[in-house]
């Protein structure tokens, strides 16, 4: 066996969490809970999205954050993907709000669906510029990409930055496990790929992840945590109940003591290259040594013409870039057909021996979903077919 040698382990054998330690910000003291509560000013109900946010920041998944960026991180994030201290970050963690009474030093209890989840120590209150946020973190100000259309119609006049104080995680349709709990499920001293996704896995997903076990710079006897986003992502996309039903379907159906599943309260932005270093700090704190990362990862295309935002390797690029410091690895995925001679096969080998190559675009599978007609096999599994057709 090949141990992956880059990363000093933890107690665990584990990649240690970035900055060293899981910042798990749930308050476990009675006391100290009733205190902070007496000393709220103001309620605020978070979006679906600040309540991703807000999770994640309490089980320790956006380690080394203790809370909500403050101005000064903000904006360096911004405009140089680094904490205001020079730690790597994809994307600013913000808390939005059109509160004009909320002002710095005061606490804050942050609600969602009638839950009370958190309370805000407020150190920063801020007006952002979005035109710059949106330029620096999309690389466009055009509101054909998702992510800026977010920013500008959906976020708050204002942000607000600060320690929390977490009181308890949202209710969800499915279960989330923590980093605590996932890091407690994988092995000592092997390497853990892991594998984003935001949609349905179909067979093409399930060969590409497989296949990464056996990539040059992967130990022998590793395993890959399926760890699919369930939270917002663009308005046509599946609903995220809908996706852990399909997910949890081949959990269950599938035998592989290889793959590891958990799921991710995580609110996409389609930031292409700034995304993938998101997602990648996200999967290390999760115990990740590895980062599966494909063409065109968390890219989308314009409304109106299109056209793609990012190159196909741009996040790519970018994420072997900061891989090194993360003290992570990439794996590249490789670019896998259906040939009716052997099965899933590289497009180069296809090619190479002449195979024909077997082809089902997203929105015929779409058109065939919804006229009940036969789906092959070999494109998606069954299972996960009588899922989306009961959903």
């Amino acid at each position: 066996m090949k141990a992956y040698q880059e990363s000093k382990r933890d107690s665990q054998g584990l990649i240690p969490p970035y900055g060293g330690k899981l910042k798990e910000l749930i308050i476990k003291n009675e006391t100290l809970r009733g205190k902070i509560l007496s000393e709220v000013s103001y309620e605020h109900e978070c979006s679906e999205r600040n309540a991703c946010d807000l999770e994640l920041l309490m089980v320790g998944a956006f380690s080394p954050l203790e809370g909500f960026m403050d101005k000064k991180d903000y904006e360096s994030v911004i405009k140089s993907h680094r904490d205001n201290e020079g730690r790597l970050f994809g994307l600013p963690i913000v808390l939005d709000t059109n509160n004009l009474e909320i002002k710095e030093g005061e606490k804050i209890l942050l609600t969602y669906k009638k839950q009370k989840l958190a309370i805000i120590q407020v150190n920063s209150k801020w007006e952002p510029d979005k035109s710059i946020e949106a330029k620096f973190c999309y690389g466009t100000n055009s509101l054909d990409h998702p992510a800026v259309k977010m920013i500008f119609n959906e976020r708050g006049r204002f942000y607000v930055g600060g320690k929390i104080y977490g009181l308890e995680l949202p209710k969800r349709d499915f279960p989330c496990k923590t980093p605590k709990e996932v890091r407690n499920s994988l092995p000592a001293n092997y390497d853990v790929v892991a594998f984003q996704c935001r949609n349905p896995i179909h067979r093409a997903h399930y060969e590409l992840f497989t296949n990464a076990l056996k990539s040059e710079n992967v130990s022998l006897d590793s395993v890959v945590l399926v760890h699919p986003t369930c939270g917002p992502t663009q308005q046509d996309d599946i609903p995220g109940k809908v996706r852990y039903l399909t997910y949890k379907k081949l959990e269950e159906e599938i035998s592989n003591n290889s793959i590891k599943w958990a799921f991710l309260p995580y609110s996409m932005h389609m930031a292409g290259p700034r995304e993938a270093l998101q997602h990648m700090i996200i999967r290390r704190n999760y115990g990740c040594t590895h980062f599966i990362i494909g063409r065109d990862m968390a890219g989308c295309k314009s409304s109106t013409t299109g056209e793609d935002f990012y190159g196909p390797y741009d996040a790519q690029d970018f994420a072997n870039k900061c891989a090194s410091e993360l003290m992570m690895q990439t794996v590249p995925s490789k670019n896998l057909v259906y040939t009716s001679e052997k099965g899933y096969i590289t497009a180069e080998e296809a090619k190479e021996n002449d195979y024909q190559i077997m082809k089902l675009s997203g929105t015929e599978f779409r058109k065939k979903l919804r006229n009940g007609d036969q789906i092959p096999e070999w494109f998606a599994f069954k299972s996960v077919v009588d899922v989306l057709r009961e959903s």
